[in-house]
């Protein structure tokens, strides 16, 4: 079994043209659905209102920290802790609100025992092994045309896929309950929900581009393993 460098290289472009196309195109929305809401007053900073929605929620004992970057927000599961970045944490903008809340709603799912964000944590280490390891567990494979090797390289890249798979309702789940919070609670009025829907539809297509991406690399994988005997 040969495998040509050109070939999976080129290759693997146009396998994943889409992907990359789709990922483009979110990128700008992300950007520009951003600025717009950036623009956009609110009564209370990121920080208010998600320290309003887990108090509500009567998640008084998640901490909510400030930190550096640009959209650098996350929510940590092992020590109940809302961080978010700057831009967010300080300003009274839809923006930093619907990502705060956003943000916020990945505590809601934890503590309400949220499945698909339990299965999401758990596959984090193997996937982010499996991101780094399978390319270079392949190409060693396919220099070498190791059989084994190349099918463990494949196996490994299929973790980084369902956690991409599995991540996909965490994120629209936690969207959805930030939008529902901000509407119940009265923080954002309609004109402002306006933009917060905008931003986080956009987000939600970031992780869509990001799990066709992975799709396309594991089956592009598969094709080359599969067809390595026709290209001696």
């Amino acid at each position: 079994m040969h495998f040509s460098p050109f070939y999976f290289n080129f290759e693997y472009l146009m396998w994943m043209l889409p992907g990359l196309v789709l990922a483009l195109w979110a990128q700008y929305k992300v950007r520009s659905t951003y600025h717009s809401a950036m623009q956009v007053a609110a009564p209370l900073s990121g920080a208010g209102a998600a320290r309003h929605v887990l108090d509500s929620a009567g998640l008084n004992d998640v901490q909510i920290e400030e930190i550096g970057g640009q959209l650098s927000d996350h929510y940590d599961p092992r020590h109940r802790v809302l961080r978010l970045s700057t831009d967010v944490y300080r300003n009274r903008t839809a923006a930093a609100v619907g990502i705060a809340a956003h943000e916020a709603g990945h505590a809601l799912q934890h503590a309400f025992g949220y499945a698909p964000l339990a299965i999401r944590n758990a596959a984090v280490p193997v996937a982010s092994f499996g991101s780094n390891a399978a390319i270079l567990i392949l190409l060693v494979g396919a220099v070498m045309n190791w059989f084994s090797l190349i099918v463990a390289g494949i196996l490994l890249f299929s973790a980084v896929v369902f956690f991409q798979l599995v991540n996909l309702p965490v994120e629209f789940n936690a969207s959805s309950r930030a939008k529902e919070q901000l509407v119940r609670l009265g923080i954002l009025g309609d004109e402002q929900m306006a933009y917060v829907r905008k931003m986080l539809s956009a987000a939600a297509l970031t992780y869509v581009a990001g799990t066709l991406q992975a799709i396309l690399t594991l089956l592009y994988y598969v094709s080359v393993f599969a067809g390595g005997d026709r290209r001696d």
